[in-house]
């Protein structure tokens, strides 16, 4: 009989944490080499989960997988498995896994199940537009070629040209490795994941991210959006870990002042006004917020989308978003407690 995942869609409820991958100084050299910082990678781990947040995945587009060599990604997974079986080996960890094919794709896949990894955070290959039935087969074979490895499947339009078809839903429900799908990037609640949740249903959560939370668990309860995807709990996660507990007990009316007060601080950033235009600047915007928020330290980004060819207009919106996530962390501290001081 095929091993299958030791989780499965059902089984995860409240936050995953989206955080980057550090980068020691130099990182951003063309002749840079080892560049992940291991030491701020582990405590960066411990932290996160010490705070609260229930799952963690690494190496999409803010982990920088498209950046970092084969070695410094098999280093940086080690690091991860290696500090999370010290902290509580059941801890849910995705780490990406997405290359240009296939075989390189369950290549490293395989290299993470080795590890001892929960699973992997799945994009698709990019570099040729994928129909669906080229999507169907990929996702297939990937989870019938590693199937211990649990798969969120990372939805995102921009860098994958376009949204996941309607009837590739029909199929991912088909195979038990896929345990989530970090739903599209830039997308509101709306038909659209109305109508892909009709065909998901209690399988696995088709993950909102936090500022979209409360209107999705209004709309469908716990049952089918029970956990959201959040790169902003790298920021510092208290404010969203809030957001968590209000909802899973049922406290509405803060529920919704906390999703004000998280889409007020987002409002200067350009990731909600324009997200295609955040889309070519993501990985530095997304570096320079978190470094600004002074959590973890994940240092610059890699060569070629580095933070020096970001416009300066960016750069202040940025800025302001910072300013305001941390007003809004001493207010919802003040109502709440200290944790969100985090």
């Amino acid at each position: 009989m095929s091993k299958l995942p030791k989780i499965s869609g059902k089984d995860l409820r409240g936050v995953m944490s989206y955080p980057p991958t550090p980068a020691l100084p130099g990182a951003d050299r063309v002749d840079a080499t080892d560049t992940v910082d291991l030491e701020e990678t582990e405590r960066m781990i411990r932290s996160l989960i010490a705070d609260g947040v229930d799952a963690i995945a690494l190496n999409g587009t803010l982990g920088e997988m498209g950046t970092l060599t084969i070695e410094e990604w098999r280093a940086f997974a080690g690091c991860v498995a290696e500090t999370v079986r010290d902290v509580n080996p059941d801890f849910p960890i995705f780490v990406g896994a997405t290359t240009l094919n296939t075989r390189d794709t369950v290549s490293r896949m395989r290299f993470l199940a080795d590890l001892g990894i929960t699973g992997t955070l799945l994009g698709r290959p990019m570099w040729g537009e994928m129909v669906a039935p080229i999507m169907e087969r990929f996702y297939r074979d990937v989870a019938e070629a590693v199937p211990e490895l649990a798969i969120v499947v990372y939805d995102n339009t921009a860098a994958f040209r376009g949204i996941i078809p309607r009837s590739v839903y029909k199929t991912l429900v088909e195979l038990p490795q896929v345990v989530a799908v970090k739903y599209a990037g830039g997308a509101s609640v709306g038909f659209r994941y109305h109508n892909d949740m009709a065909h998901t249903g209690t399988n696995f959560p088709l993950m909102p991210i936090e500022t979209d939370w409360f209107p999705a668990w209004e709309m469908y309860g716990e049952e089918l959006v029970g956990m959201a995807w959040s790169s902003t709990t790298a920021m510092g996660p208290g404010p969203v870990l809030e957001l968590r507990d209000a909802l899973q007990q049922g406290r509405t009316d803060d529920a919704r002042w906390l999703t004000e007060r998280l889409r007020w601080a987002h409002e200067p950033f350009i990731v909600g006004q324009d997200f295609f235009e955040f889309a070519k600047y993501n990985i530095p915007l997304e570096k320079l917020r978190v470094n600004g928020a002074g959590y973890i330290n994940v240092g610059r980004s890699r060569v070629p989308y580095t933070e020096d060819m970001v416009p300066e207009v960016h750069l202040k919106t940025t800025a302001a978003h910072v300013e305001r996530y941390d007003q809004i962390k001493n207010e919802i501290a003040g109502r709440f407690g200290a944790r969100t001081s985090k």
